[in-house]
């Protein structure tokens, strides 16, 4: 079978995808993935709802800003006005 993977379960269940899979598929930290029976076997499938990287990210900051600026005064700030 091509495309074979070793991977040793750790004491809490978890596996550590090897990192040239996850290049390959685009996999990052805090992606999240399914665990599918298929058969006698396992399949890693990433879950296409879920967020990306960015939207993480955003949802993250949203709402933490702490500046008494508006949004014009910054724009000038980062336009040189």
């Amino acid at each position: 079978m091509s495309g074979v993977s070793s991977m040793r379960l750790n004491s809490k269940g978890q596996v550590t995808i090897p990192a040239e899979i996850r290049e390959k598929y685009g996999l990052h930290e805090g992606d999240e993935v399914d665990v599918i029976e298929v058969g006698n076997t396992l399949q890693i499938v990433r879950r296409e709802a879920s967020a990306t990287r960015g939207q993480r990210a955003t949802r993250r900051l949203r709402g933490t800003a702490t500046t008494a600026m508006s949004t014009d005064e910054i724009m000038g700030l980062l336009r040189g006005d």
